[in-house]
């Protein structure tokens, strides 16, 4: 009887999956997707074939609205497509929304007019009192 307390013996041990590690792994995967994610540029504007440039930088899209300028001449307030009469009361309500310090991003098609990509939008724009304007294009392959 000397050896049959305590449960202890020679018994065959069952294999175990451990959770604790398989959760890790889990949510390092989340958090690694979740920072992916978040670190997209995101444009809100309606999708143009942007000119190139060589000399083009990223750009933070916070506190910013993107005015697009489409081919056929067409301009859309971030995703909406809008008149150029409804552009003045847009710009100016922006405007008091954000004191002039929000970031106006102006995306142009590089087929759209020159005159009403800058001698239109943009001159709107600065009437209206933003310091902040940024023109976007793609990022072209440095000459050598």
């Amino acid at each position: 009887m000397s050896g049959s307390s305590g449960g202890g013996g020679g018994g065959k041990k069952k294999a175990r999956i451990e959770i604790i590690p398989l959760i890790d792994v889990i949510f390092f995967l989340l958090a690694t997707f979740v920072l992916f994610t978040l670190s997209l540029n995101k444009t809100a504007g309606v999708r143009v074939d942007l000119p190139k440039a060589s000399t083009t930088e990223a750009r933070d899209p916070s506190a910013s609205v993107t005015i697009s300028v489409t081919a056929e001449g067409g301009v859309a307030w971030n995703d909406a497509v809008i008149g150029l009469d409804d552009l003045i009361p847009r710009i100016q309500a922006w405007g008091v929304a954000t004191n002039k310090e929000g970031k106006i991003l102006l995306n142009a098609d590089g087929e759209s007019r020159y005159s009403q990509v800058f001698g239109y939008v943009l001159n709107e724009v600065r009437k209206a009192g933003f310091k902040k304007i940024l023109i976007e294009a793609k990022t072209a392959p440095k000459s050598t």
